[in-house]
């Protein structure tokens, strides 16, 4: 049985030694109108930075995880670019979904989608949506471009492929470590 040490590996000191270094640079880089969430999707090629913003806040409304930061949707998301440069009929599928999105997030709420403020109430709207063959073809991509990033994994508790290992018997099969010892 495998033995957890729920210690942690981090003390006062060292936090806010990485505080203290933190601060300075976000306040700086913000007082430069420079913001991480946006400098990702000036790199896009074929679509547009705010059609890939969009489809970012979609991705985390149809996979909602808290403890998954933006990074893990934006991988999943940026291949849709390059996609859309090799096909023409996915670059108008996704600008024409976006559209619809933003003009559906327009009528109800008076503002584009990535805009509006409640999760609740952009769920609303992409379930306006569901049946149409972009949001079909956004989803089904996401549950591989998501769920396959190796660094997500440990995220969920999975320790990857066992085959090379030996196979999940030898290898964490009749791990208890939620059951007090006897």
């Amino acid at each position: 049985m495998r033995e957890v040490d729920r210690r942690s590996k981090y003390d006062r000191r060292v936090f806010l030694k990485g505080a203290a270094t933190a601060v300075p640079t976000v306040a700086i880089a913000t007082s430069a109108g420079l913001t991480i969430s946006d400098a990702w999707a000036d790199d896009a090629t074929t679509l547009t930075p705010a059609t890939l913003k969009t489809l970012v806040k979609m991705a985390r409304d149809i996979y909602p995880h808290d403890f998954l930061g933006d990074s893990y949707y934006i991988i999943a998301i940026k291949p849709w670019d390059g996609k859309a440069a090799k096909d023409p009929a996915i670059k108008s599928l996704i600008n024409e979904g976006v559209v619809r999105l933003d003009q559906e997030a327009n009528d109800r709420r008076k503002v584009p989608y990535v805009q509006v403020p409640w999760e609740a109430d952009r769920v609303v709207l992409l379930q306006g949506i569901e049946q149409s063959a972009f949001f079909q073809r956004i989803r089904g991509d996401l549950v591989v471009s998501l769920y396959n990033q190796k660094e997500v994994w440990p995220k969920f508790g999975y320790e990857g492929s066992s085959a090379e290992h030996g196979g999940y018997i030898k290898r964490g099969f009749a791990d208890i470590d939620w059951l007090p010892k006897a």
